[in-house]
């Protein structure tokens, strides 16, 4: 997602007290994403030597039979901030972090952000890079020596403290992890998935306290440049199919609407996997809502196609609320929708997980 915004307000003031010979020093070079073996539990951490970094949860809770979707995300960015500044103000790394809950009970996204640059020696703020251990000033996502998740959000809207247990295993997106996002090979990530995460702990919205279940998605990536000057943003989704399997697919879309590159990845409920490439995925709008807050139009209903001729798979996304946008302009600069979504084969659902539209407000760069 684009940073650029909030990046040029957090080094505004860093700068102004340097030398002028460092004002127009040379930019860092970021990490290329080039194929390799994903290796764990080290991927689980993070990679500070690349541009872009997420860890991105996401999933359906049961809340004494109140079906809640919830978000919790932690970004990680490396500036473009001169690598050589040793100030301690200088802000070569910086963390965001977003967390939701869908409860269409209390008629509104309930949302809240976080952002801080990261400074040797501050606890408050930090990652590490041998294994998911995020923290931003008190609020916490991070992974057990078993394999168990816990993500502890304290907001003025709402109270997150889950556990999210894997179920099976790792779900290593596009070749082995190295995702392909464009037909410039700079256009690519590493990504793997943690689909069918089993989910207990406690939620508080709105005066309300829930002890919940349910299941969740993963995601962890990390990249240098996804978007080419040509791209406004995606759509993705990741879903928890009913029978223990898994989907993820997106679509890079381009500023006039067309699709520039997209892919998926499917798990039955037996194991086995398929890939569908570019040509192999469609994804087309059903029915968009209007944000009243922010004018932006989102196709939150979509049809999904998988596969082509007569072997073609049709799903259908239908939101568990319409209103599910993210305004993180006072963190990450970015407007999204992040929702709760089910899938439905032959008007019949089939899984539950998110959908994500990203650049529908304004173009993204990334």
């Amino acid at each position: 997602m684009d940073r650029r915004g909030v990046l040029r307000r957090l080094t505004f003031a860093a700068a102004l007290a340097l030398p002028a010979r460092r004002l127009w020093s040379a930019p860092p070079r970021f990490a290329p994403v080039v194929p390799r073996t994903l290796v764990f539990p080290r991927d689980h951490g993070a990679h500070p030597e690349f541009r872009t970094e997420w860890w991105y949860a996401t999933g359906w809770l049961d809340a004494g039979g109140e079906s809640i979707g919830f978000q919790v995300t932690f970004f990680r960015s490396r500036t473009d901030h001169d690598a050589d500044n040793p100030s301690r103000f200088a802000p070569h790394q910086l963390l965001f972090a977003h967390a939701a809950l869908a409860r269409p009970a209390a008629g509104r996204l309930l949302h809240e952000q976080r952002a801080a640059r990261v400074v040797a020696g501050d606890d408050a703020v930090r990652f590490v890079t041998d294994d998911t251990d995020l923290r931003l000033r008190g609020w916490i996502f991070r992974r057990d020596g078993d394999g168990r998740y816990h993500a502890r959000i304290e907001g003025e809207t709402l109270t997150l403290d889950l556990a999210l247990a894997p179920t099976q295993p790792i779900l290593r997106q596009g070749d082995a992890g190295f995702s392909r996002k464009g037909t410039n090979p700079e256009q690519a990530s590493h990504y793997y998935s943690q689909p069918q995460l089993a989910v207990s702990g406690r939620v508080a919205a709105g005066g309300a306290r829930f002890e919940v279940d349910g299941r969740a998605w993963l995601d962890h990536e990390w990249s240098s440049r996804v978007l080419d000057d040509a791209a406004a943003g995606w759509d993705w989704i990741g879903i928890n199919l009913d029978d223990g399997g898994a989907l993820m697919a997106f679509r890079i879309r381009g500023r006039d609407g067309s699709t520039r590159w997209a892919a998926a990845r499917w798990r039955d409920g037996r194991g086995r996997e398929r890939s569908f490439t570019a040509v192999e995925v469609g994804l087309a709008p059903l029915g968009a809502w209007r944000s009243p807050h922010t004018g932006a139009i989102y196709p939150v209903r979509q049809r999904l196609t998988l596969g082509a001729g007569r072997e073609a798979m049709q799903f259908d996304l239908v939101p568990l609320m319409d209103d599910q946008e993210l305004d993180s302009r006072a963190s990450t600069g970015a407007v999204y929708w992040e929702g709760a979504v089910k899938l439905h084969r032959d008007g019949r659902a089939v899984g539950r997980g998110y959908l994500e539209l990203v650049g529908y407000h304004r173009p993204m760069a990334l």
